[in-house]
């Protein structure tokens, strides 16, 4: 099965071809074209979704042929279609999955949308062959969850934020720091470059409680008020300090959230023995080197995916959109795109933020 797969949910625009030659087997990546937007983006300090909507309109066809191309095939040679349909910007939604719809039209090729968020929760299984079911940490600029992976399209939610996304905070601390934007890669090379990481005493959110929730706009609140005493002299290197701080105090929450979660999938699924990471933070050495540790020590296997595949790409998107076509899970032309779409919706209803 060959899928063609769209991702257009931010400031991203991408296109891949993704094959799989059995049930079980990982994926092969035939080709993974991703267009990022960050220049445009880069003087507002954060995504504006006109621009990104409008970018996605002038680049997807040409990348999609890019991506045809690399993989040495045409659309005769695909099997299906597959395009993040929601959780996003609705705008940018809405351009990819009108071009997919347009060509599965065309072609009488079957159509998978895909939730953006399982395309991150099912890469694990592209890269590794990682079977169901696991534990997934995922953590973005928008989501941090975690969840129980029982099967595609099956997922509990054990955790999320209760205010900021994990990867939302980097970026807002990284511009009160005056590092600039995008502001998790920056916050990472500062913090490289710090000479006492423990300068700066910073609240470690939600650390033991009995639930496994998140909160950082606490944390973020802390950045402010150190940078507001550092004052104008600041230097170059408080600041390198103060990301190390940072990814300490972050990289607490996260373990200490993680290990809870860790004892309560073990007792429901205790077939279970993998700790997924996914999404844009998951790109951050410094926290994949921690959470490494804890799963060495709680007997879990750790797997996170290569690093071009963190970030958002359309390679797990056309995987997502393999998975469920193989299940028979064809989506109609009729499907509308989705601003929101947890992963878990009893969760969501409950009350707790998607």
């Amino acid at each position: 099965m060959i899928i063609l797969g769209i991702e257009t949910s931010c400031d991203e625009t991408a296109a891949a071809i993704v094959a799989a030659d059995g049930d079980e087997a990982p994926g092969r990546v035939l080709s993974n074209v991703v267009l990022s937007q960050l220049d445009d983006h880069r003087p507002y300090g954060g995504v504006v979704p006109e621009i990104a909507a409008r970018a996605h309109l002038q680049h997807l066809d040409r990348l999609i042929r890019q991506a045809l191309d690399d993989a040495g095939m045409g659309l005769d040679g695909i099997d299906g279609i597959a395009a993040t349909a929601g959780p996003g910007l609705i705008g940018g939604v809405m351009v990819g999955v009108m071009t997919a719809k347009a060509i599965a039209a065309v072609r009488n090729l079957p159509f998978a949308a895909v939730n953006h968020l399982e395309g991150h929760a099912l890469t694990a299984r592209l890269t590794n062959g990682v079977a169901f079911p696991f534990l997934l940490l995922l953590v973005s600029g928008g989501h941090c969850q975690l969840l129980a992976v029982e099967g595609v399209g099956r997922y509990r939610r054990l955790g999320t934020t209760i205010d900021d996304a994990v990867g939302e905070a980097f970026d807002k601390a990284a511009k009160l720091m005056g590092l600039g934007y995008p502001g998790g890669p920056l916050m990472e090379q500062a913090a490289g470059r710090a000479t006492d990481p423990s300068r700066f005493p910073l609240p470690v959110p939600m650390k033991g409680r009995p639930d496994c929730d998140f909160s950082f706009s606490g944390l973020k609140t802390a950045v402010r008020r150190h940078v507001e005493l550092l004052g104008d002299g600041a230097s170059a290197a408080d600041m390198e300090d103060l990301a190390a701080s940072f990814h300490i105090a972050v990289g607490d929450s996260l373990i200490d959230r993680c290990d809870r979660a860790m004892k309560l999938f073990r007792e429901q699924w205790p077939e279970g023995r993998t700790l997924v990471v996914a999404g844009g933070v998951a790109a951050n050495q410094i926290l994949r080197a921690r959470l490494t540790k804890l799963c060495a020590k709680r007997k879990f296997d750790f797997v996170a995916p290569p690093l071009k595949l963190c970030t958002d790409n359309a390679a797990m998107i056309a995987w997502a959109g393999l998975e469920r076509l193989r299940l028979g899970l064809v989506d109609g032309l009729d499907f509308a795109p989705r601003p929101r779409w947890p992963l878990d919706p009893a969760a969501a209803k409950a009350g707790a933020k998607a």
